[in-house]
């Protein structure tokens, strides 16, 4: 057999698991489920790679207990620790993962924290604590709670401005004034509204904390042009991507199902990436994307992308629930990464928010306001945007 035969061969995983499992004292009862976990998720020069790290793994230890061996590997060999955790929660054999995408966002929030220098940092931490409670407090009621992300985008401005008046010898946000947020504000004049959001709701806080004495910010303003003045697609540039999408079969079924659910159906981002088969019925005719309250009928077009979808799904062996799988959450349970969608339009240069958009000025045209906060779950200062 030849080298690139034998690196591609499942013989190869065969005999090395049944080779190290005679070395084992002893074999772990879940040694051949994790072999045969091992041969379909992964390349088969990996998988057997796999197999003499966790072999090693267990000899050293002197256990099979799957806690001990996480532990081990995330300080020896921190690349084995992902196949183990995902093929120990499919076999149920540790406690379901928390939420993955809680504990990466925590731990951007604390390195922002951290840039922000010592003096000024109890306050910004503080902010961050009241910013999560308010969310909590928000999911709880049932209400629309602060995306993670808008967290982030807040402790930015407040660790930029920190930043910039620590440089200009303050040393606590009590002598911060107007004057000193009017410079910071004037850095990036086309920020300002945004930043001028952030800076308000710290100061708010800091105030009523009693971290200042007064808002500064609340003297500021940000005049900001009434309506949606982003980039749409005219109607002929929306028929041909129609037309695209529908009819060509070359095009990647990613593609197809993430153009025409934003253009017809205002999906975002967020909701294409979090989709999941329990979001879809059984016949593909209907589908409710996560954070709405009713359920889609889909059109002919976007029905059959979902198809297509499926079927490309299937071809990949995978147990992660979502609808779109990459070749990077094929192993795992994670939905794809924002850039994913983003990049899968790269074909017709297009970013999904401009397809969203346009969907979103003509169902503003025709729908009731509250139909349409209702339709899609916006907030009604979101649907009046595009009025």
């Amino acid at each position: 057999m030849c080298k690139t035969c034998y690196e591609h061969s499942p013989h190869t995983v065969e005999s090395r698991a049944a080779g190290w499992a005679r070395r084992m004292p002893h074999a772990p009862s879940w040694w051949g489920a994790f072999t045969v976990h091992l041969m379909t998720h992964r390349h088969t020069f990996y998988a057997a790679d796999a197999l003499t790290h966790t072999a090693r793994l267990v000899i050293d230890t002197g256990t099979t207990d799957p806690h001990t061996l996480l532990v081990h590997a995330r300080r020896t060999a921190p690349w084995l620790s992902r196949p183990l955790t995902d093929f120990f929660h499919a076999r149920h054999l540790l406690d379901t993962p928390a939420n993955i995408e809680d504990a990466r966002a925590a731990g951007r929030r604390d390195r922002r924290i951290q840039a922000v220098p010592a003096t000024l940092r109890p306050a910004v931490r503080a902010f961050a604590e009241a910013l999560l409670n308010r969310r909590q407090r928000a999911e709880g009621m049932g209400l629309r709670p602060l995306r993670l992300k808008t967290i982030e985008v807040r402790l930015d401005t407040v660790r930029d401005l920190a930043i910039h008046v620590h440089g200009q010898g303050h040393t606590t946000w009590s002598g911060v004034n107007a004057t000193d947020l009017e410079a910071f504000l004037a850095r990036n004049p086309n920020r300002r509204a945004s930043w001028l959001a952030g800076l308000r709701q710290f100061f708010s806080h800091a105030h009523r904390t009693g971290g200042v004495l007064h808002n500064p910010a609340a003297v500021l303003d940000a005049p900001q042009p009434r309506g949606f003045r982003g980039a749409t697609l005219t109607l002929a540039e929306q028929r041909a991507l129609y037309h695209r999408w529908n009819t060509n079969e070359d095009v990647h079924p990613h593609e197809a199902f993430i153009g025409l659910a934003a253009l017809l159906h205002a999906a975002t981002t967020t909701e294409l990436r979090r989709l999941t088969l329990d979001h879809v019925s059984a016949d593909c005719r209907t589908v409710r994307f996560p954070g709405r309250t009713v359920d889609i009928t889909l059109d002919t077009a976007t029905r059959r992308a979902l198809e297509r979808c499926l079927a490309h799904r299937s071809t990949l062996h995978t147990a992660n629930p979502h609808v779109l799988v990459t070749r990077l959450t094929r192993t795992t349970t994670s939905p794809a990464g924002a850039a994913h969608i983003r990049d899968t339009l790269a074909p017709v240069g297009l970013l999904p928010r401009i397809l969203r958009s346009t969907r979103l000025l003509t169902l503003a045209d025709e729908l009731d306001v509250k139909q349409l906060t209702v339709a899609l779950g916006m907030s009604y200062a979101g649907t009046a945007h595009y009025l």
